[in-house]
């Protein structure tokens, strides 16, 4: 164990050592001192000695306030420099040895091979192969777009010290520049000062796309086809798109305020520009390497007879096509209103002259050429589009309802939102067929209904491949879908918008198959969709619902009988994951929580959300997205090649009951317990987080409710932060105690061995265990909140670690996260920083709770932690 992550400690050890000159340049040896005695005694109180918890409390407690900051900065520096280390074991060189992992796609053809599976219906799944990753700007990814940039070069550094030819003056070298970087970030803000701008979110998400994705992909998809022509015996169709890309960073208005229709236009302008800057760079390195002579005929014609290097002149009239649209679109950002519209509109514009190259270098003995940046380039034109990412738009239900009643009051036909559902959808069906207007020309709608309709404008505006999806969410009805293809019909939409519903509540997840089946049954609906049909589960507010453990299984449930209504249907049917990455928002790891899908779920590919802080982790580096596709990919080709049991009765009865007892057990405490509100709001930062700016939507939908009105990010975020991580957990394991009390220990176990949707439930749930932390839970009960308050922190700890035993007890195990010794090393490192950052975060608590007047020096001070503990702990939000 200790020999797989020798390489791991090596350069955590290094980094920390950088670190700590850096600190001591920076600000002394005093404050050196102190990071030191903290972190020595952190490491000893993890290790049990009780005497030097205590000794790192008091050394905490007695920090001066001016000490506060530059110590809470060391250890957040420390967690940042960890993660990256980690991050960089998993892509290293030596990664197989390290951590026993070969090839996803290698793993999966060989389980084919074993299962018999015929070479036809291999290749048939590799052509329906498709991965939608969503990007999405959720309020977790807290380090600025600066530090990322600082860490992904860290990053390179590791790399290349990893070289074992390396001389003492290039490893010098390569020293002194991470010393360097350290030191940047050190002197740099580690969080940001000013809450993001939708705008800004969506330049992040294509600073992704740029600095990893735009490389990443090709390469996956290099790999990819060597692998099935290996095992398969014929490659990648050339114009194959198995993996593209939507976001909603400037398209997800739901109960943000700040994403308006100009805001969403101006988001695509951007986009189309950032592609047109990426295809330029591209097109300008092939003009550059292809300067051969010898062509077809074909592509003769194109570059006209006169020119010498004709794939050279082709390029270049692709190139003057660019840097039109550059302009163009440059000027329209800049305010200017052009009547002219940019020139480089559809694919074909770039895929047409590129694919007439590659076909002729091929023709012309010249393959190995043609396969290398000139297939990459055909390859990206594929993933990204002229759109770089595709953006969905997200509105709640009730918004599109407030536009259709304040219509038909001012038409004088009644009330929208009093009508019955069968009246609504008459009113609905009857307006979509009708080839006459519904809007009058002289309404005034009020600003809300304005925004609406005026987003609706931007999308008929536009072409369809720049939108992936309308999500609609809090989507109760059918008449909640009918209502958003009928004000796009109004607004002039010349093409069908998928309208998704995002069912996200329990009774709504119930719910899902009636008000399919409902749509379904309506035959200009199913005219109008083309047989296609897109529906969102949503993991985030369920879970805050109802609890893990009967979220789970109502999603469960909800995508089997949506499989099924469409199957019988004749339907094509899309299944969007609206994951997050905690545990409490549906968060697993890709493959487990794929492979733990109904049968058949999978059929037409996968569309799930990235989110936050799991964009970097996952995606960030062009290395680890190239694992993280191979990952999804060996997944989605496993779920349909070699599908998942159907779970017999017995488990399905059961897992009714679980689901139930963990639900009233879930909500007895959420929603019934008096003083769980003030203890919630005392023993976590959840007040304080609004300070913290974190993303452009605000934390509450309603600023005046309480917990209800808590978004499932914030709620989530909070119990991360103390440790306790109550929603990832709470009911679950009360409820498998209940059943192994009812005498089902046997069938659990069962279960657990052969169902691979329980098995990873238990194994989500060992996770979470892993990272709770009752000791630093019981300190933040004993710094901040009222006596009285506390007998419910005492109790929610009794229940976890009779709930961790219970789990043990199911899975047969002795230790938590025994089968994933990588993933338990990987915390257990992260745990001697996090832990004082902590205590740091309760002290800061306590002080500024305990001030009449706000010090902006505490509260840089919390921010810093917050942000530490968030980077340790990882999957927050």
């Amino acid at each position: 164990m200790n020999e797989k992550y020798a390489a791991l400690k090596s350069n955590v050890s290094m980094l920390g050592r950088l670190l700590g000159q850096t600190i001591q340049a920076a600000d002394g040896d005093v404050i050196l001192a102190k990071v030191e005695t903290i972190r020595q005694l952190s490491k000893s109180a993890r290790a049990g000695n009780q005497a030097d918890r205590e000794k790192l409390i008091e050394e905490i407690k007695h920090l001066n306030n001016d000490q506060l900051t530059p110590v809470a900065r060391a250890f957040n520096q420390f967690l940042n420099l960890t993660n990256i280390a980690d991050q960089y074991h998993t892509i290293s060189r030596h990664s197989e040895d390290h951590l026993g992992e070969a090839n996803a796609l290698q793993s999966l053809f060989a389980k084919l091979a074993d299962k018999k599976i015929s070479q036809f219906d291999a290749i048939q799944a590799v052509r329906d192969l498709n991965i939608e990753l969503v990007l999405t700007a959720h309020p977790t990814e807290i380090t600025r777009r600066t530090m990322i940039n600082n860490l992904v070069k860290i990053n390179q550094c590791l790399s290349n010290l990893e070289l074992s030819d390396l001389s003492s003056k290039e490893r010098q070298k390569t020293e002194r520049r991470l010393e360097q970087l350290i030191a940047q970030g050190w002197h740099s803000d580690v969080i940001r000062k000013q809450r993001p701008t939708p705008l800004d979110e969506a330049k992040w998400g294509f600073a992704v796309v740029e600095n990893s994705l735009w490389q990443a992909v090709p390469e996956f998809l290099r790999e990819l086809n060597d692998n099935i022509k290996a095992n398969l015996g014929e490659g990648l169709p050339i114009d194959a798109r198995p993996v593209h890309f939507s976001s909603w960073m400037g398209g997800d208005r739901d109960g943000n305020p700040f994403v308006t229709h100009s805001v969403t236009r101006e988001v695509l302008l951007l986009s189309r520009w950032k592609a047109a800057d990426l295809y330029l760079a591209d097109i300008n390195e092939l003009i550059s390497e292809l300067s051969m002579t010898k062509c077809t005929d074909a592509l003769r014609a194109l570059a006209g007879e006169e020119e010498h290097e004709p794939y050279r002149a082709v390029l270049k009239g692709v190139r003057h096509l660019l840097q039109d649209t550059l302009d163009i679109l440059d000027s329209k950002l800049h305010g200017q209103k052009l009547a002219v519209k940019a020139p480089l509109r559809t694919e074909s514009q770039l895929w047409d002259p590129l694919y007439a190259c590659y076909q002729s270098l091929h023709e012309c003995g010249m393959g190995v050429i043609a396969d290398g940046s000139l297939l990459d380039a055909l390859r990206r034109v594929k993933a990204f589009g002229v759109h770089l990412v595709r953006l969905d738009i997200r509105q709640e239900s009730s918004r599109h309802a407030e536009a259709l009643s304040e219509l038909t009051r001012y038409l004088g036909i009644g009330d929208y939102n009093q009508w019955s559902e069968q009246d609504k959808l008459a009113f609905l069906t009857n307006e979509l067929s009708s080839k006459r207007p519904l809007l009058p020309l002289d309404w005034q709608p009020s600003e809300s209904v304005k925004e609406v309709l005026e987003t609706c404008k931007i999308i008929a505006a536009q072409p369809q491949d720049a939108f992936g999806a309308y999500v609609i969410s809090m989507a109760h009805t059918a008449s909640d879908v009918l209502a958003v293809h009928l004000l796009l019909k109004e607004s002039g939409c010349p093409y069908r918008m998928s309208v998704c519903p995002l069912f996200e509540t329990l009774d709504d997840l119930n719910n899902a198959e009636s008000v399919i089946k409902q749509l379904l049954a309506i035959d200009l609906y199913r005219g109008f969709i083309q047989n296609q049909q897109m529906v969102m589960i949503g993991y985030s507010d369920s879970a805050k619902d109802a609890g893990v453990m009967a979220a789970g299984w109502a999603q469960y449930r909800a995508m089997e009988d949506l499989v099924k209504v469409c199957e019988e249907e004749s339907i094509d049917l899309t299944l969007f994951h609206g994951r997050g990455g905690s545990i409490g928002r549906g968060g697993a790891p890709a493959h487990a929580a794929l492979l733990s899908q109904p049968p058949k779920s999978l059929k037409a590919g996968l569309r799930v959300t990235e989110q936050g802080e799991m964009i970097r982790f996952k995606l960030g580096l062009p290395e680890v997205a190239i694992n993280s596709l191979h990952l999804y990919a060996s997944a989605i080709l496993e779920a349909n090649l070699l599908p998942p049991p159907e779970p017999k009765q017995e488990w399905r009865d059961l897992m009714e009951v679980l689901s139930q007892v963990s639900c009233e057990a879930y909500r007895a405490i959420v929603r019934g317990e008096p003083d769980f509100v003030p203890y919630f709001r005392q023993a976590t930062p959840e007040l304080e987080l609004g300070k913290l700016p974190l993303g452009s939507r605000p934390a509450k939908r309603n600023p005046q409710g309480g917990v209800e009105s808590l978004r499932a990010i914030p709620w989530i975020f909070s119990w991360s932060q103390n440790r306790l991580v109550l929603p990832a957990w709470l009911g679950a394991g009360e409820a498998i105690q209940y059943s192994v009390d009812k005498g089902h220990q046997a069938l659990l176990e069962e279960m657990c061995r052969e169902w691979p949707f329980f098995s990873t439930r238990l194994g989500m749930l060992e996770m979470v265990y892993t990272k709770c932390n009752l000791d630093v839970s019981r300190y933040y009960d004993q710094r901040l909140v009222e006596p009285t308050l506390r007998p419910l922190g005492d109790r929610l700890r009794d229940q976890l670690q009779k709930d961790i035993k219970a789990v043990l007890n199911v899975e047969n195990n002795e230790n938590l996260m025994q089968s994933d010794p990588w993933g338990h090393e990987s915390i257990r490192l992260r745990n001697i920083y996090v832990e004082p950052l902590n205590m740091l975060q309760a002290e800061l608590l306590y002080r500024t709770r305990q001030s009449t007047e706000a010090d902006p020096e505490l509260e840089e001070a919390l921010m810093v932690t917050i942000a530490g503990i968030a980077a340790g702990m990882r999957n927050t939000g």
